[in-house]
């Protein structure tokens, strides 16, 4: 690993990035058909939790947009080379509510950037930092860990992946299929193409079918709490993407309550741990 490629993306740490955006009700209505959700005629007084996602979207212009959907590398974030980019998870507070309409700012840190070697080659870490305020003040600390990979060497076997808890108290089956990967992929404005375009993904990337968004993982998961308790505050949330889920199979959202912390879990049609988190909920 030379020592100017790690000075190059050194130079992107601390790194800064202010936007605005409005809370309007048009994301959030259609977050509730897309989540299939039997409140989609009613418009809540507050923004739920994590769909702070659909808005503050990136807006490259269509000339700048690489191969594989993402805007091109460099920017914000740092140009790191490697082929495969994916959110691999995140930790957030949730220190107020935003009401729906209100004008937001999004003030966002490039916080650290490490480069390992793995088993299946090079890794970068990026770390971002993100606090959205409202007219009260900072409503949401987040930090999200985003990882380049290589893609895995021709023939190579897939890693097996830990199997996944099954005590749970609460949770559904999620059904993937392709218009809800495009219905979010349009919603967040996430181009990356191995979420709706299949040759790409299995003839590029060499996933075995369209692979579900983390974000929407993550999404799903916190909704299933929500329903189970609906009278409860979400203080704070964390998740980690363990292994990918595609749409050639169903997946559960699952969790279970200890306290006041709930355990949260995806689990795939093989009974593997595709995400794991937890929430501080009162």
């Amino acid at each position: 690993m030379s020592q100017d490629i790690t000075e190059t993306y050194d130079a992107w740490v601390g790194r800064t990035d202010e936007s605005v955006d409005q809370i309007t009700p048009t994301p959030i209505r259609l977050m509730q058909a897309t989540l299939d959700s039997a409140s989609a005629a009613s418009l809540p007084p507050h923004l739920p939790p994590l769909w702070h996602w659909l808005y503050f979207l990136p807006g490259e212009r269509q000339s700048n947009v690489g191969p594989d959907g993402h805007p091109r590398r460099g920017g914000f974030l740092p140009p790191v080379t490697l082929p495969r980019r994916m959110w691999a998870g995140g930790r957030l507070q949730f220190l107020q509510p935003l009401p729906v309409g209100e004008t937001v700012q999004r003030v966002s840190l490039i916080k650290s950037i490490n480069v390992k070697a793995g088993r299946s080659g090079r890794l970068v870490f990026v770390t971002v930092q993100h606090e959205v305020s409202g007219a009260q003040g900072v409503a949401i600390h987040e930090e999200q860990d985003i990882v380049y990979r290589d893609p895995p060497a021709p023939g190579a076997p897939a890693p097996q992946p830990a199997a996944a808890p099954t005590d749970e108290q609460f949770g559904r089956t999620v059904t993937p299929d392709p218009v809800l990967l495009m219905r979010y992929s349009a919603l967040t404005f996430n181009g990356h193409r191995i979420h709706y375009d299949r040759p790409y993904a299995m003839q590029e990337e060499g996933y075995p079918g369209l692979v579900v968004h983390g974000p929407l993982i993550a999404t799903l998961l916190m909704e299933e709490l929500r329903h189970a308790y609906p009278d409860k505050t979400v203080r704070s949330f964390e998740f980690k993407a363990v292994s990918p889920l595609f749409d050639t199979a169903p997946f559960t959202v699952n969790g279970k309550l200890d306290g006041g912390t709930a355990h949260l879990w995806a689990r795939g049609s093989q009974g593997q741990l595709a995400m794991q988190a937890s929430a501080e909920i009162a």
